[in-house]
């Protein structure tokens, strides 16, 4: 396969008994934009946006009179909704978005956030490539989220991951789109160009409720009557593509498509969004419905009804498609006994190691949960 392009790619339970555990979701989104710092403002239609002043004549209005408040967020929430997003958050990172208005307003969203778009990135000059620092080194902090970036309008895509600066974390949870898009005014259907990664985030949104979050959101057409800002050559694309960035593509009778579904990485395991996403997905889920296993006596018994839990709930991801193998021993391993809770620890930490093969069935990633007592 040519590596530089891109393929087509509740209730606590018992600790008693075996009980299914349920998916945690995956397609809530945060957008950051430059509005007056305050609490987010969680919203599940465009029309809740529209309707909200504060928001919107912050966002709509500017963008359509070239203000300079907050130029792209009433775009990128717009986008978001057109290509399938739901519920989301839109957070202010107060007027001229500085690096510590976004890390406070960072700081400030809710644990159901699982991916951030922040529109008026390069709004601010220089401090772009900071704040993209600031926001990728968030989204490697947290459980669950991953950074929904864009390059600059005019800017060379190539040189961009150099100039973030990421470390290898904080690109495994950071994705890169280009070029811009081309849409029509609201009011006077004039062109303009605008951020793509509020569309791209609506587009994961659907392409997780309509096949699941282990298939890629590529080669999937963005929806909202948008053009690139420019054409891109296979040979270009394919460049970029080697480096992490995500190509955006006009082509004959399929609209703009998203042509590539990386993560900045170079680590092999961690470059490819689908795998990432997977894997912080399936570790949100066992970790937060087996908290339970906490306060309970760190024995075989309990280590046997968490090992069930976690296999039944691996084995339904498999029968899914979202694990490769042709059976469920050849796709995902669970190791939760004495090998990895010794008697010296077996009434403090419950560690449980769990297997899976994202890509390559002989290649197992491996994700550790350790559940601590509650204090006393």
């Amino acid at each position: 396969m040519n590596d530089r392009a891109p393929g087509v790619s509740g209730n606590e339970p018992p600790s008693s008994g075996v009980g299914p555990l349920p998916a945690s979701s995956t397609s809530i989104a945060a957008l950051v934009g430059h509005l007056e710092a305050g609490e987010p403002r969680r919203i599940t239609t465009w029309r809740q946006f529209d309707e909200n002043t504060s928001m919107a004549d912050e966002g709509k209005q500017a963008a359509e009179s070239g203000g300079a408040r907050s130029p792209h967020l009433a775009d990128a929430v717009s986008g978001w909704f057109a290509n399938g997003g739901g519920a989301c958050w839109i957070v202010g990172a107060g007027q001229g978005g500085s690096v510590t208005g976004y890390e406070a307003a960072l700081a400030s969203l809710d644990a159901e956030v699982h991916s951030v778009i922040t529109p008026d990135l390069w709004e601010g000059g220089d401090d772009g490539a900071a704040i993209a620092k600031v926001l990728a080194r968030h989204c490697a902090a947290a459980p669950n989220r991953m950074a929904v970036l864009h390059t600059a309008k005019d800017a060379d895509a190539a040189a961009l991951p150099k100039l973030l600066g990421l470390n290898e974390e904080e690109a495994q949870h950071t994705t890169l789109y280009y070029p811009w898009l081309s849409v029509s005014g609201v009011s006077r259907g004039k062109s303009r160009l605008i951020p793509p990664s509020g569309h791209v985030a609506g587009t994961w949104a659907r392409t997780d409720a309509e096949h699941g979050v282990h298939k890629a959101p590529a080669h999937v057409a963005l929806r909202g009557g948008t053009r690139p800002q420019r054409s891109l050559t296979a040979a270009e694309q394919g460049a970029l593509n080697h480096m992490g960035v995500n190509c955006l593509r006009a082509l004959p009778g399929q609209g703009t498509l998203i042509w590539g579904a990386r993560t900045l990485s170079q680590d092999r395991d961690w470059r490819y969004l689908k795998v990432r996403r997977l894997a912080s997905h399936l570790t949100a889920s066992i970790s937060g419905e087996t908290r339970w296993a906490a306060g309970e006596r760190n024995d075989e018994r309990l280590r046997a009804t968490v090992r069930a839990n976690v296999t039944s709930f691996l084995t339904r991801h498999w029968r899914a498609g979202a694990l490769l193998g042709k059976t469920p021993e050849d796709s995902f391993h669970v190791i939760c006994d004495e090998s990895n809770n010794p008697p010296q620890t077996a009434q403090g930490n419950l560690s449980i190691e769990v297997g899976f093969a994202a890509l390559r069935p002989a290649e197992l990633i491996s994700i550790v949960i350790v559940h601590q007592p509650p204090a006393e």
